[in-house]
């Protein structure tokens, strides 16, 4: 009897290798492919949410909208047409959470920097104060890439609506002031169809690195 295994034992290594292949190729075609969910307003937390959307339950999208970048180009929603896109809200005299949410914007736009599929989007919280100079300024110590990242200024009401009804990402003051708001450290994964697909803590490393697995996640969604 061991005379007869030694004889085959290269045959049996071969049969356990291949049947080792057969069961990770199984195993691989049953697995599902991970998918991000689709956030709706009734998924947020509530003080995020304008008080208007908080119980709707689906096809929530970003609205449309029209401000101006640190060039001086007004940006819409169209230059963001079969995009995915990390949207936030910040300010350029923000002394706490902002520095650290722009320098993780940084780390992401280095790694999207040669993707034509993903752009970023900024939007400021105090426009009164942040002009266009103002975003230039400070996209140019910052090191944005114009192509690749918009930071974005213009009406506050507009600002405001988008922070509450769209991206679902910021707090109202509650003081009675006319469109104030405190903006959250929340990046903003948006899909193709302006469908928000992934909230993360832009001041943890651990969330950004998160952000980045979720957004190979959803660019695989694009190309089945």
């Amino acid at each position: 009897m061991l005379q007869f295994f030694s004889k085959y034992k290269p045959f049996f290594w071969v049969m356990l290798a291949l049947s080792a292949v057969i069961v990770y190729l199984f195993y691989t075609a049953l697995k599902p492919e991970p998918v991000l969910p689709v956030y709706q307003p009734s998924m947020v937390n509530a003080e995020l949410v304008d008080e208007d959307l908080q119980f709707i339950r689906k096809y929530h999208t970003i609205a449309p909208f029209n401000l101006v970048n640190q060039n001086g180009d007004t940006i819409t929603e169209k230059d963001y047409e079969g995009k995915i896109y990390i949207a936030d809200f910040f300010f350029t005299t923000c002394p706490t959470i902002c520095p650290v949410m722009t320098d993780h914007m940084v780390e992401i736009q280095e790694q999207i920097l040669d993707d034509p599929e993903v752009m970023l989007l900024s939007h400021t919280v105090t426009p009164e104060i942040d002009s266009v100079p103002q975003l230039k300024a400070y996209a140019r110590k910052k090191g944005v890439v114009d192509q690749k990242w918009n930071l974005v200024t213009g009406d506050k009401k507009q600002i405001y609506e988008l922070a509450r009804k769209s991206y679902l990402a910021a707090k109202s003051t509650g003081d009675g002031g006319a469109y104030d708001m405190i903006h959250t450290e929340n990046f903003v994964l948006v899909d193709k169809e302006k469908r928000i697909r992934g909230f993360y803590d832009g001041t943890k490393q651990e969330d950004i690195e998160k952000l980045l697995e979720d957004l190979a996640v959803l660019k695989a969604e694009y190309r089945k």
